[in-house]
């Protein structure tokens, strides 16, 4: 078997506790902007999970939330609409 045969594990939905981790520009506003952009597509987003931590440089930040995820369709928005903001350099 190959790196190119190994496929991702599936999930199963809804999943609850599914982590969206964003990386973006640094500001004081980017934590908020990401909670925005993420409760339009899972509303029971529990501000209480989020994670932030700066880079070494403070030129980055990078935001972790859980939510319960419940579909492909919702997670692929969700990456959509964060990367259409400007400001987030990756998804995880």
């Amino acid at each position: 078997m190959t790196d190119t045969d190994v496929q991702p594990p599936k999930i199963e939905f809804p999943c609850e506790r599914y982590p969206i981790k964003v990386i973006g520009t640094a500001g004081d506003d980017f934590a908020d902007l990401v909670i925005e952009v993420i409760q339009r597509h899972a509303p029971d987003l529990d501000a209480s999970t989020l994670v932030m931590r700066d880079s070494r440089n403070g030129n980055f930040l990078s935001v972790q939330v859980l939510i319960t995820a419940t579909s492909v369709e919702q997670l692929q928005a969700i990456h959509v609409d964060l990367r259409a903001t400007g400001r987030v350099h990756m998804v995880l």
